[in-house]
């Protein structure tokens, strides 16, 4: 039995099909897997034993600045994509019994499955991403924001804007594949049986016609990698730190300047980590103690499983993957999203379940480069999320959250092919 797995994008679009690939392997399954070129992402896949079929530019040339490309040069990445896309999928595809797609810019995968007549599964990380009167579509760079408010009327113009910038492309491949045209290219991409990734407790899907939705939990593996001594050192000297990063994004130098701030001022340590972008977060923040206020570490990648559980609060961009793993550790957090894909919702999620604070941008220009939130909004989201209500709500939701989804879908897709 062999599968293909496709993501693209940053180190959180991949991991979950890491742990994917992890749990088919033991159930006897061979794995590929098609994924940006970046050299982290090939040191994980190769980590794993798992072959890498490079797909597209490395993606950190997307995220390592402050501002994204315009919406011409994102239209014509896109596109570029895709092709690329119908040109390597059949052969990564050749000899495979299924293709487990995740996120919207899998346009070629669908069409290559059928076109091999394989099993083909799409996958969210986030119910946001779905279509359903319960919520808006993400925002996606590079198209204007729609001036309608109705959901319903939202996800029309967006199932319009995906046929603007895919359907001729897509169509163009598919009729030299032998297929018959697509007339929503969304709704073809995501089939009407799609799976949702992400953990009931904490992401539940909006029961909606139309849409049969297989929510599986969060795919995740279990990280037993020990923290570094130095970083264990600066944990076991005084009170749990604030930790705060903002994975594969490099937001304003401010953002994470006035943060660290506004935390020392309140008389929190602080634990900057620079993550995959490596932004310098602290910016001219001093490390160590200084004019007796507590001390500011800085750190690289680090086990966020072993680490999160020790901290007093996390402060982070709202991707799917900090959220949950901050959400397992019961640690309060403080989300700063920027306007990109499920950041938003993530960041209204630890809203609603009172697990932290949210600064939803009110003050501050939307998009990743945008000015840092003022001292005074900054130091009220700290004082809600460091609050003892917080921390009880925040353990508590801990205890509901799975970690067994990577398994239940491993297991689900094994039986399906099974019986095919």
């Amino acid at each position: 039995m062999r599968v293909l797995l496709s993501a693209y994008g940053t180190r959180g679009d991949v991991e979950p099909l890491v742990a994917l690939a992890v749990r088919l392997r033991g159930h006897g399954a061979e794995v590929r897997m098609c994924a940006p070129p970046d050299e982290e992402l090939a040191e994980r896949l190769a980590d794993i034993g798992v072959r890498l079929f490079p797909v597209g530019p490395p993606v950190g040339e997307l995220t390592r600045g402050t501002a994204l490309p315009s919406a011409a040069e994102l239209s014509r990445y896109r596109t570029e994509l895709v092709e690329t896309q119908f040109d390597v999928f059949p052969e990564a595809l050749d000899g495979c019994d299924a293709l487990v797609a995740a996120g919207l810019a899998q346009v070629a995968a669908r069409s290559v499955a059928e076109a091999a007549g394989v099993r083909y599964v799409y996958v969210s990380y986030a119910a946001v991403h779905l279509p359903s009167p319960h919520h808006a579509p993400p925002p996606r760079p590079g198209w204007p924001e729609p001036e309608a408010h109705d959901n319903r009327k939202l996800w029309e113009l967006d199932a319009r804007n995906l046929d603007a910038e895919f359907g001729e492309t897509l169509n163009g491949r598919r009729a030299a594949l032998g297929l018959p045209p697509v007339g929503d290219v969304r709704d073809h991409v995501f089939t009407d049986r799609p799976w949702l990734a992400a953990d009931p407790a904490l992401g539940p899907w909006p029961e909606t016609p139309g849409l049969d939705v297989v929510q599986t939990g969060a795919w995740n593996l279990p990280d037993e990698r020990p923290l570094p001594d130095d970083l264990v050192e600066f944990l076991e000297a005084g009170a749990p730190p604030v930790h705060v990063a903002f994975g594969s994004m490099r937001p304003s130098p401010d953002i994470g300047r006035r943060c660290v701030e506004a935390i020392r001022a309140q008389g929190h340590r602080v634990l900057v980590n620079r993550g995959w972008a490596d932004a310098d977060l602290a910016g001219e923040a001093p490390t160590g103690e200084d004019d007796d206020r507590p001390g500011c570490f800085a750190v690289g990648e680090v086990n966020h499983q072993r680490l999160f559980g020790k901290l007093s609060a996390v402060v982070h961009h709202g991707g799917a993957g900090t959220t949950a793993t901050a959400a397992r550790a019961g640690t309060p957090q403080v989300v700063i999203p920027l306007r990109l894909s499920d950041n938003p919702y993530w960041a209204g999620r630890v809203a609603e379940l009172g697990i932290g604070a949210v600064l939803d941008g009110t003050d501050r220009t939307d998009g990743i480069g945008g000015p840092a939130p003022s001292a005074d909004v900054l130091n009220l989201a700290f004082r809600t999320a460091l609050a003892p209500g917080a921390r009880e709500r925040s353990e508590a939701l801990a205890g509901r959250i799975r970690t067994d989804g990577a398994e239940v879908a491993a297991a689900r897709l094994v039986a399906e092919l099974r019986q095919r």
